[in-house]
């Protein structure tokens, strides 16, 4: 088997929109540089994701330099979004965690709102060093994390997606694979692994940089919705939940916290040091 390496790179600037993929990014301790800085919510402040809203699977969101957004949807004239004065904060909520954000202009918001029509905003998180604690189970003092799920970055395997879909095809729903990668969001895609090798390591590196593998991630319904239609299927949660449940959770990819900074490359080794 071929040494493992970076195979791809992946930056969601926006959450839960098509994610932009990249030869290069700048890893800081939240997260790639970019990354999930974003986010849709109710408004209550409840984030909102494809799990509520299926058709922000549609949406693109391009990142521009300094940190804003360019939206684009099927049908839609595009729209700049800059980087709003974060003099005003509101409270927002993800997952479980309260979280002070900057809301984007009433222009974004309403863009969005249109294209889901519900009546939601769009924020931005200023300063990821400071607003987000990772989940103290898992993190070092001072660690924190984007508006991401629960850590700063998430690592797939093509050959795990490879023995996926081989169980997908020999299954009820065999019609519905094989999955690409997108349908699990990795901002990472590592290449020359045996399947599932990723559920033993600890600690790897990426070029000249290292990570902690914190934990599996769970999977829930995002994972059933065609990236490029918005439309739900079955799988993958139908043969993961015969394959691959852990607890009460079913699962594909780890998740990673960096131990230090600098820029990965499509291309760079992967070692496993633990």
């Amino acid at each position: 088997m071929p040494n493992p390496t970076l195979r791809s790179i992946h930056i969601h600037p926006l959450k839960s929109v098509q994610g932009h993929a990249t030869t290069e990014a700048v890893v800081e301790p939240w997260g790639l540089t970019g990354d999930r800085r974003w986010m849709v919510v109710e408004p209550d402040g409840r984030s909102v994701t494809q799990r509520q809203q299926p058709r922000l699977a549609l949406v693109t969101a391009e990142p521009l330099p300094g940190g804003g957004l360019r939206l684009t949807a099927p049908g839609r004239a595009p729209l700049t979004v800059p980087v709003p004065d974060a003099s005003r904060t509101v409270p927002v909520e993800v997952w479980r965690d309260k979280v002070e954000a900057v809301p984007a202009e009433e222009s974004a918001s309403a863009w969005l709102s249109e294209w889901l029509e519900a009546g939601i905003r769009l924020v931005h998180m200023d300063d990821p060093a400071h607003r987000r604690p990772l989940d103290p189970g898992y993190a070092q003092p001072g660690e924190t994390v984007s508006f991401a799920d629960g850590f700063p970055l998430l690592l797939a395997a093509l050959s795990s997606l490879d023995a996926l879909n081989s169980l997908i095809e020999q299954g009820d729903h065999a019609d519905e694979g094989p999955l690409p990668m997108n349908r699990f969001r990795p901002n990472v895609v590592v290449d020359g692994t045996a399947p599932w090798a990723e559920d033993e390591w600890s600690r790897i590196a990426i070029g000249e940089l290292t990570f902690r593998v914190a934990k599996p991630c769970g999977r829930c319904v995002v994972t059933t919705t065609d990236q490029r239609t918005a439309e739900r299927g079955k799988e993958p949660l139908r043969t993961l939940a015969r394959h691959r449940r852990f607890g009460d959770q079913l699962v594909f990819g780890q998740n990673l916290v960096p131990e230090s900074t600098g820029t990965i490359h499509v291309g760079d080794p992967v070692k496993i040091l633990e």
